[in-house]
């Protein structure tokens, strides 16, 4: 799962931390087998144009699309299937069923406080990838999730700049108590994406950082 040139040495620390991490976690839980490695997580004001990333993603990552119930929610959605079927890029949507279902996603992520809808829609949808927030203490486990988004790890941008970070050894103790796999998000860049392995963590996830290291040019 080497990345080929052209590839900047940003996106190549990202993602050879991302795999080492899937594939670790992997040989402990088979159920991470199916899951992608790297999630790029966009948001309407730091990544306007998430197709431009989507499609500098490696085959097997995937993309995160949360719209916010912005008016164009679904041409943006539709932009990114066709970028992310092309490049063999999963697609989740956060929360909204109907625009998942309307651009053909494949699955959907929960806020934290809707992690309990995932009975129902994992009946709805058996096929879909399924992920949930968490940020708290209690781990917001369903069998009907495939992985949690554990966030944030380091001082991290956006909405979670306000939020205290969990540091490596908290995190590293959640990961290795959660009852699922989980994401490590917040914060996380190439500097320090490496000290997260040996952490149980499945893989990573982030906006800005693989906004800018995958669309740089290699």
């Amino acid at each position: 799962m080497t990345l080929p040139a052209g590839y900047s040495d940003d996106a190549r620390a990202l993602w050879d931390a991302a795999t080492a991490l899937n594939r670790a976690a992997a040989a402990v839980s088979p159920q991470v087998a199916g899951l992608p490695p790297l999630l790029f997580v966009t948001d309407p004001d730091r990544t306007p144009r998430p197709w431009e990333t989507a499609r500098r993603l490696p085959s097997g990552s995937a993309v995160v699309y949360r719209a916010f119930g912005a008016a164009d929610a679904l041409d943006i959605g539709r932009r990114l299937r066709t970028t992310t079927t092309d490049r063999g890029v999963k697609l989740l949507v956060g929360l909204d069923t109907e625009l998942a279902e309307a651009i053909s996603a494949d699955g959907l992520h929960l806020p934290e406080r809707e992690a309990a809808q995932s009975p129902a829609v994992r009946a709805a949808r058996p096929g879909w990838i399924l992920t949930a927030a968490w940020h708290g203490a209690q781990d917001p486990w369903t069998q009907s999730l495939d992985a949690l988004i554990l966030s944030p790890v380091f001082t991290a941008g956006g909405s979670s700049a306000d939020k205290p970070n969990l540091g490596l050894a908290e995190f590293r103790s959640r990961c290795l108590n959660a009852s699922l796999p989980v994401y490590a998000l917040g914060g996380i860049g190439p500097d320090n994406a490496a000290c997260l392995i040996r952490t149980g963590a499945c893989g990573l996830a982030g906006v800005d950082a693989i906004q800018s290291a995958f669309c740089a040019d290699g």
